[in-house]
């Protein structure tokens, strides 16, 4: 069969429908990514470490299982990559870290028990800032403006499904590191609700605050990812009860009649580019039979976010102090700081954080009697120039809370090619909401065919 376009340019959808149908080989749809990777990865630096070997020979056992009858569904032989603190049996898994440099874990993270379990190949594992903190730097460029950050942690994620290098990634947010990077790499990506999807076998970087997500290029693939990575684990004690929905049978619902939520403070864009775009999406949402209305937020998010950062120090110290202790050295300095911020910290201190965080939790939750879903800008600004990994102010209160969130695509600043994200947020276990709003909003639209061209631009 011919296929127009480029293999490593499909979505993850329509790979899977190609291999389905036996019109592609996973063999090939394997080679395919490891040929971009070694064509592009010099410029974009998203992998830490690559297992082309181990892909082609799991590609060619998935060739085999679906030529003989044993389809295991949408995953099945689709090339993916994995953050560099989800811990992979027999492949190093270094968190970004000296301390950590060669570390090979015996045994896989329950995601990627799950992937594999689906027949999901894992074509090897992406960058991220040491041990997917907050702070220091990220050592891979954005495909859109290769002088521009790709955000942070889950940069190298981020990057390489940008960049064409893989079906999807997995990456992870504690306080903005999903939606952020997302938004400027022009993808789609859910956080979803707190306990969706275990975090067993992954680096912590705050156990009360981890999520884990998928980066892809349309909501179709994420609702089509969660559903190969969601479900209960009882080695992870946030690990949500029960089994989970087919987010998949989300994607069409009626979305006519539904109230989105714009907050009337806090998410204020800095750079007018986001401000129109966003103002754009609105219109078009509206046009979609949704009802558009203000509400106000809780008076305590500015002490809210605080109280993240506060946490997130306190739990990273807590996890990190064995290690610190003997190989502090070996720790990079902005993660050095930061640990040492948290070992400052009281249990009173702590024990008031917990405490805002749960009436901005509760007050949040609120906010979802009056509207289905909130939109707000993913970000306050555009990549930044260089390599810090810009603000997740416009993600934290969504991860404090433990409640779903999304960005999609939604514009792409001109002068810079610099793309442009928004946050859809629902209550909790309302993933089936935004996966609907944004599923139809991308029908309508079509700033997620975008891609990136892998070129320095002068800012």
């Amino acid at each position: 069969m011919m296929i127009s376009t480029q293999l490593h340019q499909l979505t993850l959808a329509e790979a899977g429908h190609l291999i389905r149908t036996k019109s592609v080989s996973p063999v090939e749809l394997t080679q395919a990514y490891i040929d971009r990777i070694h064509a592009t990865n010099d410029r974009v630096q998203a992998w830490a470490t690559l297992t082309a070997d181990a892909a082609l020979a799991s590609a060619a056992e998935a060739e085999r299982q679906i030529s003989s009858g044993q389809y295991k569904g949408l995953l099945h032989g689709i090339p993916y990559g994995a953050k560099d603190i989800i811990s992979t049996a027999g492949i190093r898994t270094a968190a970004g870290s000296l301390v950590n440099s060669d570390y090979i874990p015996e045994a896989n993270a329950a995601v990627i028990e799950r992937l594999e379990s689906g027949g999901a190949i894992l074509l090897g594992k992406t960058t991220t800032t040491e041990y997917a903190y907050q702070g220091g730097e990220a050592p891979t460029r954005n495909p859109w403006n290769l002088a521009h950050t790709p955000g942070g942690s889950s940069s190298g994620s981020a990057a390489a499904v940008a960049a064409g290098m893989a079906a999807f990634t997995l990456g992870t947010q504690t306080f903005g590191s999903l939606i952020r990077p997302a938004a400027y790499n022009g993808l789609t990506c859910m956080k979803p609700t707190f306990g969706r999807i275990s975090r067993y076998g992954v680096f912590y970087a705050s156990w009360s605050l981890d999520h884990i997500g998928a980066f892809t290029r349309t909501v179709e693939d994420t609702a089509i990812a969660l559903e190969g990575l969601a479900g209960q684990d009882s080695r992870d004690p946030a690990s949500i009860q029960g089994s989970s929905p087919p987010f998949t049978e989300a994607l069409n619902r009626d979305i006519r009649g539904m109230i989105i939520g714009i907050p009337d403070s806090f998410f204020i864009a800095e750079d007018p580019a986001i401000s129109a775009a966003v103002e754009a999406a609105i219109e078009v949402l509206r046009s979609l039979g949704v009802r558009i209305k203000k509400v106000k937020l809780p008076a305590c998010i500015e002490e809210a976010v605080a109280a993240h950062r506060m946490t997130m120090r306190a739990e990273g110290a807590a996890f990190h102090m064995e290690m610190y202790k003997t190989r502090a050295e070996y720790y990079g300095p902005a993660m050095r700081e930061q640990l040492e911020l948290g070992y400052e910290l009281s249990a009173v201190d702590y024990l008031h954080a917990q405490r805002v965080r749960t009436l901005f939790r509760n007050e949040m939750m609120h906010l979802f009697d009056e509207v289905d879903v909130l939109l707000t800008p993913s970000t306050p600004t555009l990549a930044l120039p260089g390599y810090k990994t810009g603000s997740p102010m416009f993600n934290g209160p969504l991860t404090n809370t433990g409640l779903p969130a999304m960005t999609i695509p939604i514009g792409l600043e001109a002068s810079r090619q610099l793309p442009i994200g928004m946050q859809l947020a629902g209550p909790l276990m309302g993933e089936d909401r935004l996966l609907a709003i944004g599923h139809q909003f991308q029908q309508a639209t079509k700033w997620h065919q975008l891609t990136a061209t892998l070129e320095e631009k002068a800012n």
